[in-house]
């Protein structure tokens, strides 16, 4: 295991404020909700800092924001466990780590990037859907199906992320080496 370095804590902290300026970087869509540059940072983090440092930075974000500091697109505090889209912000973690392991365990090209960011959509989606489903079905009482809620998110959410993975691989794609060189 590598010791955390003063630059790796910078590079740390540098994302996890950057994903938090991310909630706040909002563009209001017709259905209520927001486009934000969350996942592209979450991305950027796991991709450039590499599984571990981007996961903490990820899981950093997540803690500021339970303990009341407001950095999630609607506020913060212990409360926000019980909101439907919680998981979503679970996710993010993996998806840094799933995001951050792939582009390690890879070479830098179109390949490696397009799995990363793959995984990373998977994880997000996988923990934030099922989240999402236990507290609508189990705490709010909505009672719908998992099929309905996965269609829910394929006309806005799903086409605002994909567009920030090809965004996140194009960018991770022309970093320059050096620089990722001395974050790991």
């Amino acid at each position: 295991m590598k010791q955390m370095t003063a630059v790796r804590m910078a590079l740390c902290s540098l994302f996890t404020a950057l994903i938090a300026i991310g909630a706040f970087l909002q563009i209001p869509l017709p259905n209520f909700d927001y486009f934000t540059l969350q996942f592209f940072f979450v991305l950027m983090a796991g991709m450039l800092l590499g599984a571990r440092l981007g996961a903490l930075s990820a899981a950093l974000y997540v803690l500021i924001g339970l303990l009341g500091i407001p950095v999630f697109a609607a506020g913060g505090g212990i409360s926000y466990v019980l909101r439907p889209s919680f998981g979503f912000l679970l996710g993010f973690i993996v998806t840094a780590f799933c995001s951050g392991w792939i582009m390690e365990h890879g070479q830098k090209n179109w390949k490696t990037c397009f799995l990363a960011v793959l995984a990373g959509l998977l994880a997000t989606y996988g923990i934030g859907l099922a989240y999402k489903y236990v507290i609508l079905n189990y705490y709010t009482g909505t009672k719908i199906s998992f099929y309905l809620l996965l269609l829910s998110c394929f006309p806005l959410d799903l086409p605002k992320d994909i567009l920030c993975s090809i965004l996140a691989a194009y960018v991770a794609l022309r970093f320059p080496v050096a620089v990722c060189r001395g974050i790991k």
